[in-house]
């Protein structure tokens, strides 16, 4: 096997992926492997979109706006507007995950003050009954 080419089951042993992973990402158009018969081997480029996907899947992009970043790779200004368009929908992403944290620091905080209510009410129950 050349040193350019994996296999799928390198593949997921290298990324921590599932065959069905690669073939779902393969319908989605966001791999191209070659296709020997059955096999399908996949290149450095392959290797180097998949980082890129899990990468993004764990910032919370959606895999339409991970296919159409990856497709602006190849445009031929030195990845100008890949570049560009990455930066925006990264700084709409944070700004998501960063409301979504302070929404739940409040629910924490309001959860940890019921909490501490029920506690109280139980005391003071204890404390009559006794």
């Amino acid at each position: 096997m050349s040193d350019d080419l994996m296999t799928i089951r390198e593949m997921c042993d290298a990324f921590d992926v599932t065959p069905r992973t690669l073939r779902f990402y393969e319908t989605k158009e966001l791999l191209f492997p070659i296709r020997d018969g059955q096999k399908r081997l996949f290149t450095r480029r392959d290797r180097g979109r998949l980082k890129l996907i899990l990468r993004g899947k764990r910032f919370g992009f959606s895999l339409e706006d991970i296919r159409q970043l990856l497709d602006l790779y190849s445009l031929g200004d030195q990845q100008r507007t890949q570049i560009t368009r990455t930066l925006e929908l990264a700084e709409q992403r944070l700004a998501e995950m960063q409301r979504q944290r302070d929404e739940l620091e409040t629910a924490i905080a309001e959860l940890g003050e019921q909490i501490a209510l029920g506690r109280t009410m139980l005391a003071g129950q204890n404390a009559t009954a006794a």
